[in-house]
């Protein structure tokens, strides 16, 4: 069983930069891949970006060059590093892990970006 921990949320002005950690129970290489989805007030849940085993990213053409995906195996830990963030980018962000053709959840961390 695969758990996922989030953290780092919170709300920040329109400009400034947050980070995100999720946290993984097991050992990430031997995620097929990891990634980060996002979810607004009555909206669907999207992806926001995902970093495969190899090292492969990509993100969604509205948060590219001011978001970055990374990964540490060594601390089985998943960053979403979100700058010059806008109000648009508020929504709960959610960690997902894709292992043996399942799909795991974290529980979710709010960004509000507000002035």
């Amino acid at each position: 069983q695969v758990q996922l921990v989030e953290s780092g949320g919170g709300l920040v002005q329109p400009g400034g930069s947050l980070r995100l950690s999720c946290v993984a129970s097991g050992s990430i290489f031997s995620f097929n891949s990891m990634g980060w989805y996002r979810q607004a007030p009555g909206d669907l849940r999207r992806l926001v970006a995902v970093i495969t085993t190899g090292g492969n990213t990509n993100y969604r053409d509205s948060v590219k060059g001011r978001f970055t995906i990374s990964r540490d195996n060594a601390k089985n830990t998943v960053y979403l590093q979100m700058n010059s963030l806008k109000s648009e980018d508020t929504a709960a962000y959610y960690c997902n892990a894709i292992y043996n053709g399942r799909s795991y959840w974290g529980q979710g961390t709010q960004v509000t970006v507000s002035s």
